[in-house]
């Protein structure tokens, strides 16, 4: 099965303006991640940018973007009309890797794939265990209950996904902001009107699974922070500025 790997990028965050240009180690955030998918080796990568800037780092940095309109109200649906703009008739599995994690584990990206090529599923995701309570209360922090606990080699469907979790539990997750459409069932995703359930809690994911569609989970190796603030953009800069 073929996968191709969409990068969705835009300058507009409320929380954090201008972040996918952010530099760490002289290189955008942007251009990190998509170096990463890269890495992963599991199809061809590109960045789905809502801004003109993000294209022209992209491309000066070696990788490949495309233009696409700025009334999107989520990720998956700027990935979606990429698609369409590339015309890849031959791609069965779309990747959508968050722009905002570059410390995502190219073998965690590696691992989703091979779980949706083996079982052909319809939309596969990453959690990874949790080990600080903090995460528990932090609204930042996705959290995604399964159907059975995740182990390495099972791919249990998600229950439901949520930001603030009253108490623990063995089997909620912390959610990782990269998702693996079967082509049609991106398709069908994008032709469904937001939920009220999507709107009222941000996560496009409930769209889905207010429209019956499945979302599998498979085990991460690492739970890597995503920056959502400039807390989490400095914190991160001071990792990757270290490992370097």
């Amino acid at each position: 099965m073929k996968t191709l790997v969409i990068i969705p990028s835009r300058l507009s965050a409320s929380r954090l303006p201008g972040k996918p240009l952010l530099k760490i180690n002289g290189l955008s955030i942007i251009s990190h991640v998509y170096k990463k998918a890269r890495e992963a080796d599991i199809g061809d990568v590109i960045v789905a940018a809502e801004d003109q800037e993000i294209v022209k780092d992209v491309r000066k940095n070696g990788g490949e973007a495309i233009l696409t309109s700025n009334n999107h109200k989520t990720g998956t649906d700027r990935v979606y009309e990429a698609l369409v703009k590339l015309g890849r008739t031959d791609v069965e599995l779309v990747m959508n890797l968050q722009g905002d994690e570059p410390l995502m584990n190219i073998k965690d990206i590696q691992n989703l794939n091979s779980h949706m090529v083996k079982t052909k599923y319809n939309l596969g995701t990453l959690a990874a265990k949790i080990n600080d309570k903090k995460f528990f209360e932090n609204n930042n922090i996705v959290k995604v209950i399964t159907e059975e606990s995740l182990e390495q080699s099972k791919f249990p469907k998600a229950l439901n996904f949520m930001r603030k979790l009253d108490k623990e539990s063995d089997q909620a997750y912390h959610h990782l902001g990269i998702y693996c459409y079967n082509v049609e069932i991106l398709e069908r995703f994008v032709s469904f009107k937001q939920s009220k359930n999507e709107i009222k809690n941000k996560l496009e994911q409930l769209r889905a699974l207010d429209n019956n569609i499945n979302i599998n989970v498979a085990l991460a190796k690492s739970s890597p922070i995503g920056v959502d603030t400039k807390e989490d953009f400095m914190a991160i800069k001071k990792i990757m500025e270290y490992k370097s």
